[in-house]
């Protein structure tokens, strides 16, 4: 057996949760795997988690140049820190090591234009670079994440066997990771996967809202009613987890544990990240903006709990005060079910609009419809839905939105009686929607062939001689509103 044999075929290093499963995953695939940790106590337990799963072949290394060494040429390094500054000194550990055609692989959340950075830096050492989004949690990690590898084709093609067989597999449809693009392509994709996940979960929480706080139903009910939806059209990973949470009774009291829980959210930053790019692209997406304005505002407990005393002085009802009469059950939990699929449509369309217009402005040529098949498995927002997303774009690779896909646009005025029911209801409760009337305003927006926009461009020449174009001719045009306006009174007046 020669030297070479005997080294691993790929190393993995920072072993914090996500690290340690990604390792145990690729090493129970039967890829001998190094991982390396700077505290030494992770190395130590992920060596004993692989001996305990099975003995899986994942050997510990201590300091950055044996561990480097221990792995065969050209080598192929994933490193799973913390975003920023970590991974650039991270890099600086390993690179100094390591060797031309050699490639580093940047496994979590970072801001796509710090790999781009990093791609110019270490093609000067001669080495390769991908930025690869992981979606799937620590689950996904260990049994089969969700992979979206950017950068060096090359670098790609050299652990294309291992990655496809770590990723989550969809049965007649492949394992759910491809080569998305170079530069930050794959780091942009996860971003807008995480800012779609973002609008998701804002929407499954509204639903709950009002089938709770209108509808009056348990948790018990909203369990089993959750559970249903998944057997559907909403069949999702978070569906499936919320029909969970629902069950879950709190072990330090009586009573269900999701009442117990403080109703502040946290987050990472992808979701910013998403907003300010469809800012940046001029791409509307109010669905996951207003998932992330509630997340802003969830923050601001203390403030929320005293608006609620003031305005209660102030003489406002508490919405069970001035709920609907006589509400027909079975026909609100119908009609929130149908409001949560069209408003889900719309978030989808808005994250793969802004991934369009992304892979417009830097060549990257991202294929809409597979990524919508490598979503199908392994991640969070991945739902049954997501095939026929895949299927919309396989039959028009140039679909303008979702909402004109034939089937999509089908659907969305199949619900949009029910979706208007929900919202007009939520508002009449004073139960706040942002994310479903986001949609909802983003439909009708979208879809009407006129909007009000006349009196905006009229309003922004008036005060600014922005000057506007007409319906009727071509070319640009200026009014002397003001002065007209007046004339217009003057000869009123003069006929009065």
């Amino acid at each position: 057996m020669d030297a070479s044999s005997a080294l691993s075929r790929i190393g993995l290093a920072g072993l914090a949760v996500m690290g340690q499963n990604l390792a145990l995953n690729i090493a129970d695939k039967g890829f001998p795997i190094s991982v390396y940790n700077r505290t030494t106590s992770k190395v130590d337990e992920t060596v004993d988690r692989a001996h305990n799963e099975g003995r899986l072949p994942l050997t510990g290394q201590y300091n950055p140049k044996e561990f480097v060494l221990s792995i065969r040429r050209p080598r192929s390094i994933i490193i799973l820190v913390k975003a920023g500054n970590p991974v650039d000194q991270t890099i600086a550990a390993l690179s100094s090591f390591m060797e031309p055609g050699d490639t580093i692989i940047d496994g979590g959340n970072e801001w796509y234009e710090n790999t781009e950075r990093r791609i110019h830096e270490v093609s000067e050492k001669g080495l390769l670079y991908l930025g690869m989004g992981v979606s799937g949690g620590e689950e996904g990690a260990r049994n089969g994440p969700s992979l979206m590898p950017g950068g060096s084709y090359q670098a790609y093609t050299n652990i294309q066997e291992i990655l496809e067989k770590v990723a989550a597999q969809v049965k007649d449809d492949g394992p759910c990771v491809t080569y998305i693009g170079e530069g930050g392509s794959g780091n942009f994709v996860k971003m807008v996967h995480n800012g779609i996940e973002y609008g998701d979960m804002q929407l499954i929480s509204e639903a709950y809202d009002v089938l709770k706080n209108v509808g009056g139903l348990s948790n018990q009910e909203l369990s089993e009613i959750f559970a249903e939806w998944n057997r559907g059209e909403l069949e999702s990973f978070l569906i499936e987890i919320t029909a969970d949470i629902f069950r879950v009774k709190d072990e330090y009291g009586d009573g269900d544990l999701v009442d117990k829980i403080l109703d502040k959210t946290g987050m990472k930053g992808t979701g910013k990240w998403t907003v300010q790019q469809a800012a940046e692209l001029s791409v509307a997406a109010p669905t996951i903006a207003a998932s992330l304005d509630c997340r802003y505002l969830s923050g601001l407990k203390e403030e929320r709990e005293n608006a609620a005393e003031v305005l209660r002085e102030a003489g406002l009802k508490e919405e069970k005060e001035v709920k609907p009469g006589g509400i027909d059950k079975k026909r609100l939990i119908d009609d929130v079910r149908q409001a949560l699929y069209a408003s889900k449509i719309c978030s989808y369309a808005q994250g793969m609009n802004l991934l369009r217009a992304k892979s417009l402005e830097k060549g990257w040529s991202l294929n809409l419809g597979e990524l919508a098949r490598i979503w199908k498995g392994g991640c969070i927002i991945r739902a049954v839905f997501l095939d026929r997303i895949k299927k919309a774009y396989q039959r028009n690779p140039n679909l303008a939105s979702l909402i004109v896909d034939p089937d999509f646009a089908r659907e969305m005025v199949q619900r949009q009686a029910a979706w208007r029911r929900v919202v007009g209801l939520a508002i009449s409760a004073g139960i706040s929607t942002p994310g479903m009337c986001a949609s909802l305003a983003y439909f009708d927006t979208y879809r009407r062939a006129r909007l009000p926009a006349n009196l905006v461009q009229a309003q922004r020449d008036l005060f600014g001689a922005h000057t506007y174009e007409r319906i009727d001719r071509s070319g640009s045009f200026h009014t002397e509103w003001t002065k007209l306006a007046r004339k217009s009174d003057a000869v009123v007046g003069a006929l009065n």
